[in-house]
């Protein structure tokens, strides 16, 4: 058996497992902190591993709640606005510093910034939010996020899904050899990122100084 069955996802299997996928990934793409992303590599890997889950639908899944949160989030970025996330912004950690990250991002990039931000860790949950408070077109919106979302879930999935299939197929030492490698992986990307957010939040700084209105 899988070491993949002692894994709190391996409860994902029952019939409610999809939903517990959408509502997480949802509520994350919506701006709630959510573990969006480890729950569609984890139920990906699973699915490869163990065949309990279909990755054709956990993918699925995760594209539609990926969509349909970052809509939601849009629409509550671009009818309250600043105000709104300048007074609560901090109770879902976007407090002024990451408020301004996104201004100059989105002044820069634009909507490139929606077909990306699933992909990178310090703007998952935001960058539809933001990409509300800046004002961009709903339909330049839709666009990248549709598109972007799709490929996030079957880049990802995917991904996962193969993985899963070859740690199936490794016994022993090697099997948990290849788990700390994943981990060293996971925690050497997670250091980068947080150096790049810390340089982007000076630079954002410098270009909007002073305090937001």
């Amino acid at each position: 058996m899988s070491f993949l069955h002692n894994l709190p996802v391996a409860d994902l299997s029952a019939s409610y497992g999809y939903v517990a996928i959408f509502v997480i990934i949802m509520l994350e793409c919506a701006g709630v902190r959510c573990p969006g992303e480890t729950v569609l590599l984890t139920a990906a890997a699973y699915a490869g591993s163990t065949g309990n889950l279909n990755i054709g639908l956990v993918v699925g899944t995760a594209a539609l709640a990926a969509i349909l949160g970052d809509n939601f989030g849009y629409w509550v970025g671009r009818r309250w606005s600043l105000p709104l996330l300048l007074k609560h912004g901090r109770r879902i950690a976007l407090d002024h510093k990451r408020l301004k990250l996104g201004q100059n991002l989105f002044q820069k990039y634009g909507g490139a910034i929606v077909f990306f931000g699933r992909f990178t860790a310090m703007l998952r949950a935001y960058a539809a939010v933001l990409a509300g408070v800046n004002k961009l077109d709903a339909r330049r919106f839709m666009f990248y996020n549709g598109v972007g979302r799709i490929a996030w879930a079957s880049i990802m999935g995917l991904g996962a899904y193969l993985c899963g299939r070859s740690i199936e197929n490794v016994m022993g030492p090697v099997g948990l050899g290849m788990l700390g490698f994943v981990i060293l992986c996971a925690v050497a990307l997670w250091m980068f990122m947080k150096r790049h957010e810390k340089r982007l939040l000076i630079q954002a700084e410098a270009t909007i100084p002073g305090p937001l209105t």
